[in-house]
């Protein structure tokens, strides 16, 4: 099983390499099956690890830092959760390369993205499969320059290479903050054996224990897009359509949930803690919620449905249910790269154009992209039967479960975000598909034409996506159902994964009759304001704006707060320093000793100019001084 576990980072790697280095030696169509091979063989593996994973597992395969006490070897570890994460992120990853034959096909830069992509995948799988700290940090920084990378993959454009940097810029907060944390907790315990870590909370005092809780809470916040550093995440759709999926779904943003989850053993031994990641959590699935409902770009109301999505999978965390918090994460994989690769098909078919308000009519043309799409649709907005909707619930009960004031008004702010949710997805899927399209503007520079032809693979690795979006609560099903909770059984040996807090099955069943009416409620507030006839009226009235839809629009204008409070200072105090110090100050202290020197040796200069008269003055004034000097020396 050794073979199989190193394999499973070998594949991507390779594949990476191998488009990163022999580029400009494959053909277009032997790049592609090199990236997607490599995926595929690497899910293979994982599937072989599976199949014969009978406890978890610590494979030291190299050293790799070794100075005096420290040690941090390339050790894999291999549990119930990193096997699950690493079977989710191969799957997904493997369909979204598949996909990515198609949509960017005729790219010229097609090797340079492929090969990005592959080094993703490896990247997230070092992540989740690492043993110490030093390595999770590797694979964590990979990802985030992977992400910047394919995020300005279309750099030409000035928007797409500012999008990129702006979420490298963002996120290095929470990285810095996640090596505080690490080098902390070296000096605390002289390892970064993350199981070694875990074993080791009762020996710290409650207060350290909080302090490194908070700088992994904000580590996770700026990969995982929580408050306050959630602001990149809505400008990552610059770039290509899968690369949103794959961020979104299958690596990037799931990393920050993964850390909580991976070191609750030690942090949540502060309540406060515990408190403060449900807070995070519980705050942001309401605040992306709001903007989505505003959003008008197709992409930005999926992005501020990840941010909502991963807020549910934090709070989950800080309520102490790990399990449903993977549950909902694994679930959420398959949905919402559905959603995404179904709007990356939208995109396509209407010649690149994103504004939901200039679509519609689209579900008679476009069935095969409908129905996966409504799949998708049903899943994110926990329609009842779907697998969004068990993994979302067992959260909430779970959040209910704990009872108290603090969990009492977290579980009522994520109810009221769940109708939000179905608000906002059932919204978007009216104004698209149903309906007519707006034709006041042409949906390319050139006609008003349906681009019907989509290269068959981008909508056929919609269905599986689909298959497992909707039976994905089979995972964890509960037990009032009849069905053995499998994932649950599966991560309860893990530490901090058993013995959680649960609602007794008849709270349960209410549970869930309150969150399918939130959802159908979600719908039919949809349906009434964007179908039939009040769907024109609608939409006008949104186009026409409102300070509270601007509000909305623009993300509680956040970014303009980081602009007031940061940036706007920051040019202020650059600019005081250019033109002050260093113009007026420093160069112009030089320049006028310059200035000054020039006009000093310019009073010798006159006495050079070669004129009688002068030289005569001169050498009047030199006897004159010669006789002083004299007459001083006698009479002195």
């Amino acid at each position: 099983m050794e073979f199989y576990l190193a394999f499973i980072l070998l594949f991507p790697l390779a594949g990476g390499l191998c488009n990163t280095l022999f580029a400009r030696l494959l053909p277009r169509r032997l790049s592609e099956a090199v990236a997607c091979g490599a995926i595929w063989a690497s899910f293979i593996c994982a599937l072989l690890v599976f199949f014969n994973f009978t406890g978890p597992l610590k494979v030291e395969y190299a050293s790799w830092l070794t100075a005096f006490d420290f040690q941090a070897p390339v050790t894999l570890y291999l549990d119930q959760l990193s096997l699950s994460l690493a079977l989710m992120i191969t799957f997904v990853c493997g369909l979204i390369h598949l996909y990515s034959i198609g949509y960017m096909k005729g790219d010229p830069a097609l090797a340079r993205y492929f090969a990005l992509l592959n080094i993703f995948v490896f990247a997230m799988l070092v992540l989740v499969l690492a043993e110490n700290l030093p390595l999770l940090y590797l694979g964590w920084e990979g990802v985030g320059f992977c992400s910047y990378a394919l995020i300005g993959f279309w750099y030409q454009e000035e928007k797409n290479a500012t999008a990129g940097r702006k979420a490298f810029i963002v996120t290095r907060i929470g990285d810095i903050a996640f090596g505080i944390a690490m080098v902390w907790m070296y000096r605390l315990f002289g390892t970064v054996s993350i199981t070694q870590l875990n074993s080791m909370a009762s020996l710290v005092p409650a207060g350290i224990v909080t302090g490194l809780g908070i700088l992994l809470l904000i580590g996770a916040t700026g990969k995982s897009a929580q408050l306050p550093l959630s602001v990149w995440l809505p400008d990552a759709m610059a770039g290509p359509t899968p690369v949103s999926a794959q961020i979104h779904a299958a690596t990037m943003v799931t990393a920050g949930v993964y850390l909580l989850a991976r070191m609750f053993p030690l942090i949540g031994a502060s309540e406060a803690v515990r408190a403060a990641i449900a807070v995070i959590g519980g705050v942001t699935a309401f605040y992306a919620a709001t903007c989505a409902c505003a959003q008008r770009d197709l992409k930005r109301i999926l992005a501020y449905s990840t941010i909502s999505q991963i807020g549910y999978m934090v709070l989950g965390v800080g309520a102490g249910a790990l399990t449903a918090a993977t549950f909902h994460l694994l679930t959420h994989a398959f949905f919402k790269a559905l959603l995404f690769l179904g709007a990356g098909c939208v995109i396509t078919v209407l010649h690149h154009q994103q504004d939901i308000y200039r679509m519609g009519g689209l579900k008679s043309r476009f069935p095969a992209i409908y129905w996966p799409f409504l799949a998708g649709a049903l899943c994110l907005a926990g329609f009842p039967g779907s697998g969004g909707f068990f993994s979302k619930d067992a959260i909430l009960g779970a959040v209910f479960a704990r009872g108290g004031a603090l969990y009492g008004s977290l579980f009522a702010l994520g109810l009221f975000t769940a109708l939000l949710t179905a608000f906002y997805t059932f919204r978007m899927l009216f104004v698209v598909f149903h309906g007519e399209a707006d034709n006041s503007r042409p949906l390319s520079p050139s006609s008003g034409e349906w681009h019907s032809h989509l290269p068959p693979v981008m909508t056929v690795t919609l269905i599986p996506l689909a298959l497992f979006g909707l039976l994905g609560g089979i995972l964890d099903l509960p037990e009032y159902l009849g069905a053995s909770a499998f994932l649950s059984g599966f991560l309860g040996p893990i530490p901090g994964f058993a013995g959680l807090v649960q609602a007794v099955p008849g709270d349960e069943v209410s549970l869930q009759i309150i969150a399918a009416a939130t959802s159908i409620v979600g719908l039919g507030l949809a349906w009434s304001r964007y179908t039939g006839d009040r769907r024109a009226a609608s939409l006008a009235m949104e186009e026409a704006g409102s300070p509270r839809s601007d509000f909305f629009l623009y993300g509680w204008y956040l970014d303009h707060l980081y602009h007031l409070l940061l940036i706007r200072p920051f040019e202020w105090l650059s600019r005081f320093l250019w033109k002050r110090i260093d113009e007026s100050g420093i160069d112009g202290s030089l320049d006028g000793l310059a200035r000054f020197t020039a006009r000093l040796g310019g009073v010798p200069a006159g006495w050079s100019s070669g004129r009688v008269v002068t030289s005569l003055f001169g050498l009047a004034g030199g006897v004159c001084v010669v006789l002083a000097y004299l007459a001083w020396r006698v009479l002195g």
